[in-house]
């Protein structure tokens, strides 16, 4: 009874000790992610889902969070909710079933990160909720070829503290707005295009104008990155810190 009554104490001791860098270790799961990606979208977003897939499944290491990758939207919230956070890689729900199931996810607390093609919302795109999430307007131009470009960062953010005040992304083809999300108060933009950039492009040419393209919703748990487009996208070590502080920051439910 005595040996019970001192191991019970010492477990109650236990308990009661701060946590330490050392609890972390093994196969403790923090959180559980959903990869979406499109295998019949364009050459160069495909290039990217595959080299994205990659990357988290790296960041995944020593099982720090379990992800699953599917190349459908899911019609169901109850399915989107076993996740805390989806990145969707160039592609959005299309029917109105899936669209629906994302949006009560969303506005259930969910966590959205979204890479290049899945803010392209023009006159096509016939959902408007889509302008709600992004905080922005409609598709306006972009610069082609892809090319790199120095961007501006907004430092005061958990996403961007330890990146630099201005840095040069890799090559890509990037998405202009109107009106820009910079107009929406609820929106917090993170970086931005350079102006020194302008003109920007050689075939489709950006003279002017507003260009964000990283950025966060508030009203949402939710982070939105324009990279995306190509093979060269996880070549820069600033880039890829980039991203890993968006996925985390979304991930864990914008941690300071």
């Amino acid at each position: 009874m005595r040996k019970k009554l001192i191991t019970a104490l010492a477990l109650l001791l236990c308990s009661l000790l701060p946590t330490t860098a050392a609890d972390y270790a093994g196969n403790r799961v923090r959180f559980r992610t959903l990869i979406i990606w499109d295998p019949n979208a364009e050459s160069a977003h495909v290039e990217f889902d595959k080299q994205a897939m990659q990357f988290f499944h790296k960041l995944s290491y020593g099982r720090g969070f379990v992800y699953d990758t599917r190349t459908d939207c899911p019609t169901s919230v109850d399915t989107l909710k076993l996740y805390d956070v989806v990145v969707m890689l160039n592609t959005l729900p299309h029917n109105a079933q899936a669209r629906d199931a994302f949006r009560q996810y969303m506005e259930q607390g969910g966590g959205w990160l979204g890479f290049h093609a899945t803010a392209y919302n023009d006159a096509n795109t016939h959902w408007p909720w889509l302008n709600e999430i992004l905080g922005c307007g409609a598709f306006l131009c972009n610069n082609w070829p892809p090319q790199p470009a120095l961007v501006d960062v907004k430092k005061n953010h958990p996403v961007t503290r330890s990146l630099p005040q201005q840095f040069v992304v890799p090559a890509s083809e990037f998405y202009q707005f109107a009106p820009s999300p910079r107009k929406n108060k609820n929106v917090e933009v993170l970086v931005s295009i350079s102006p020194k950039n302008y003109p920007f492009g050689i075939k489709d040419i950006v003279t002017d104008g507003d260009f964000p393209i990283v950025w966060t919703n508030k009203k949402y748990r939710m982070v939105y990155l324009n990279m995306g487009h190509g093979d060269e996208e996880f070549i820069d070590a600033t880039q890829n810190l980039l991203f890993v502080n968006a996925f985390r920051w979304v991930a864990l439910g914008k941690q300071k």
